[in-house]
């Protein structure tokens, strides 16, 4: 019974000694130095990078998907032209190349914003898939809705922002809320052209304290809450918009 007993009580230490080894980690990843602040400054800058991305996606990718389908329509090739390029290039290479060429390529000055830096590198990548996925929503209204706009004396131009986008973007926003995901998570990688970002601050933090698992950990979870709110968003938008279908 001794060394029954014995056996049990080292587990029991062993696992309490694991528990303070855990809280010791994570105590160092957040209190001493007033760490985190960085983990709060690192957020601010992702959740400001991530809206403003976003914001720019969503305007290059209106107006790329318009631009196909109109200049499909007038006859003007080589406007659709340029669109596929952009969209070619833009899905067909690595999102951290991307940033560096954009970076190198646009912002040459130290002094260059870094919330600005990432909005335009993180825009203009999502204005891509945006683009595609707006485009598809544009294709998927039947053509009688621009044929009956025009007849009610509009022109093309305001019969797509007041009849056709505005049911395109009802059928297509569970694909943007994926996008707009995929684009928070994206951020991540801000950090190759010094952008002080959530993850760098994490990684700045782990440097600190030579335990790197903690303040990543601590990382993921703040990404899991934007990404839990942001579909937690989505959703009642989707709620929403079917509501007034129904009415």
């Amino acid at each position: 019974m001794y060394l029954s007993g014995s056996w049990i009580d080292r587990i029991f230490e062993a696992i309490a000694d694991w528990g303070k080894g855990i809280y010791r980690s994570f105590y160092n990843a957040i209190v001493p130095d007033q760490r985190y602040l960085a983990y709060l400054q690192g957020l601010k800058i992702t959740i400001l990078i991530s809206f403003f991305a976003i914001i720019l996606g969503i305007l290059i990718g209106v107006l790329v998907a318009v631009f196909k389908v109109t200049a499909t329509n007038y006859k003007m090739k080589w406007l659709s032209s340029i669109c596929n390029v952009y969209i070619n290039v833009i899905r067909g290479t690595p999102l951290m190349v991307q940033l560096l060429i954009i970076y190198n390529l646009i912002f040459t000055s130290r002094n260059a914003n870094e919330i600005v830096i990432g909005s335009v590198c993180f825009g203009i990548n999502s204005g891509a898939y945006v683009a595609e996925i707006i485009r598809a929503g544009i294709e998927s209204i039947d053509k009688g809705q621009m044929e009956a706009g025009r007849s009610l004396g509009l022109n093309y131009i305001q019969t797509m922002i007041k009849i056709i986008l505005p049911q395109a973007i009802r059928n297509i926003l569970p694909a943007l809320g994926n996008e707009f995901i995929v684009l928070i998570k994206e951020t991540s990688v801000a950090s190759v052209i010094a952008v002080t970002d959530l993850t760098k601050a994490a990684q700045y933090i782990g440097s600190r304290t030579w335990r790197i698992l903690p303040p990543l950990i601590i990382a993921a979870l703040c990404y899991l809450v934007m990404v839990m709110g942001l579909s937690k968003l989505m959703s009642v938008f989707e709620r929403r918009l079917s509501r007034s279908d129904n009415n």
